[in-house]
């Protein structure tokens, strides 16, 4: 009950924020201003595919390259957030992005005494409202290279493109992830798949 009144609580604060602090997109020429990023069409990972008509949740729970991230959020209590009517859009970490360092990591955020913490780290990888790889595009372009949005945790999240016109994530840290997949259209809003995870500022962690 408490972790419902807590989500919902952070949800509604997203909201609010994103209305005041989400940088207004402008329309750039797409000619000058070109996305080289992968085709924005429905991507199969690993024989699974995600389906346009199946919500974030269970088109997440499907793919093998994201099972690092749905465990996350089953452990979380996040699951019926990602099956509500949102819209959401998700910036889900592919599994190699769950290696290394973040292994150790990932491991104390799912003791039960960091669960607020793994709530916080989910939401942090969301936005309210549909996103897409354009509007990221035009948001960047229109302020001077680096746009800002508010996640779901009402914390700040960066974006910018790299040398190669890939749009890359940067978090409050200074962490970089590089959008490898965009536009995946869900039933209710969009994922876009990342090569790293995303950390906010942990104040046990």
């Amino acid at each position: 009950m408490k972790t419902t009144i807590l989500i919902a609580g952070l949800i509604l604060n997203s909201f609010m924020l994103f209305a005041q602090d989400i940088v207004t997109t402008q329309k750039v020429d797409s000619i000058n201003n070109p996305l080289k990023l992968a085709t924005a069409t429905l991507k199969k990972t690993e024989g699974a595919s995600m389906l346009p008509t199946n919500d974030i949740a269970g088109n997440i729970a499907k793919s093998s390259e994201l099972s690092a991230f749905y465990k996350a959020i089953q452990i979380s209590g996040l699951d019926e957030t990602f099956k509500s009517r949102g819209p959401i859009t998700v910036f889900a970490p592919n599994n190699q992005a769950f290696g290394g360092t973040m292994a150790g990591k990932l491991d104390t955020l799912q003791r039960a005494d960091h669960k607020y913490d793994l709530i916080t780290l989910i939401t942090y990888h969301s936005l309210s409202g549909i996103i897409t790889a354009k509007d990221i595009g035009h948001a960047i372009n229109s302020n001077k290279g680096f746009a800002t949005f508010i996640t779901l945790t009402g914390s700040k999240l960066m974006a910018k493109f790299d040398a190669n016109r890939n749009i890359v994530l940067i978090d409050e840290n200074g962490g970089q992830s590089v959008i490898s997949k965009f536009d995946l259209k869900q039933s209710n809003g969009l994922i876009h798949i990342t090569t790293a995870v995303l950390i906010p500022r942990f104040k046990n962690l």
